[in-house]
């Protein structure tokens, strides 16, 4: 089931506190992105950094690791420019961090 109340009072809080339609349009897209975790870090559901959900088999998830850590593995990018081996080094942290999270959630 999908969420709803987030609109609901986004599109009643948006149009109060402006006091216009288009405040009740801007409540209702910030209800929106609460209501399909655009707000959520990906901390809460390691599952969204690989594009899987919770329901994915071990072996979706090891697939989806090793493809994405391939991508951007730092040593990959060895020659690249600066600004871009500090991002793979980010995202590549990233995408540890959350296989070490499902993998901890799975083994208890």
């Amino acid at each position: 089931m999908t969420r709803w109340y987030g609109k609901f009072f986004g599109f009643i809080a948006g149009w109060l506190l402006l006091r216009h339609p288009a405040g009740g349009l801007l409540g209702l897209l910030i209800g929106h992105a609460f209501d399909a975790d655009w707000l959520r870090s990906t901390r809460e559901n390691p599952y969204r950094v690989f594009g899987l959900t919770a329901e994915a088999s071990d072996a979706e998830i090891d697939l989806a690791y090793r493809r994405l850590i391939s991508q951007y593995h730092p040593d990959k990018l060895a020659g690249a420019a600066t600004e871009l081996q500090r991002q793979a080094e980010v995202k590549a942290r990233d995408i540890n961090t959350a296989y070490d999270r499902i993998k901890t959630k799975r083994k208890g």
